[in-house]
């Protein structure tokens, strides 16, 4: 009997998030989206604005018969770098920033127990916001499934590529 949940995370660009996800089997949808924010009905031009508070996100469907939140976690945490604030490498704002929505008490507490145990991994303070989810908004439909439609787009080939390479090599036996 499969265990539908859902979980949402943000960590820079939403397009590699959204990228390596769609190779998790047991993950049964994904959707890059806004959250975090007030601003209702966000589009991508307000959120580049940096004044929605929104964050890029992806919501996973996902059987937790099949892969569980805990590593869903650790794949969330390999896919960026939980230290930069309001940043992921070249991408600024706290559009970008790296935060977990958590849907029940349970994923809350695992957030914090993987934070942390990750501490120690890392030479400055993990800054991960854990929030409890809000409004989730879809983004524009040529937002979902971005890297594997446009793979020779400039920033899918040198940003996203490489993290999706190195993503299958460690997460292989989770992969469809």
């Amino acid at each position: 009997m499969s265990k539908t949940q859902l979980a949402t995370f943000g960590g820079g660009c939403f397009w590699c998030i959204d990228a390596a996800f769609r190779k998790v089997r047991g993950i049964h949808q994904v959707t890059s989206g806004y959250s975090g924010g007030e601003t209702l009905e966000p589009t991508y031009k307000d959120i580049c604005t940096g004044m929605t508070g929104h964050a890029e996100v992806v919501q996973l469907e996902f059987d937790s018969n099949e892969v569980s939140f805990e590593t869903l976690l650790s794949m969330f945490f390999a896919l960026h770098d939980p230290t930069q604030l309001n940043r992921q490498g070249n991408d600024v704002g706290t559009q970008y920033r790296s935060v977990i929505f958590y849907h029940c008490d349970e994923q809350k507490a695992q957030a914090e127990q993987i934070i942390t145990e990750l501490k120690g991994n890392y030479s400055e303070p993990i800054v991960t916001e854990i929030s409890a989810i809000g409004p989730f908004y879809d983004a524009e439909r040529y937002h979902q499934d971005y890297f594997n439609e446009n793979p020779n787009q400039g920033y899918c080939s040198i940003m996203i590529a490489p993290k999706i390479a190195k993503f299958e090599q460690r997460f292989s036996d989770y992969l469809l």
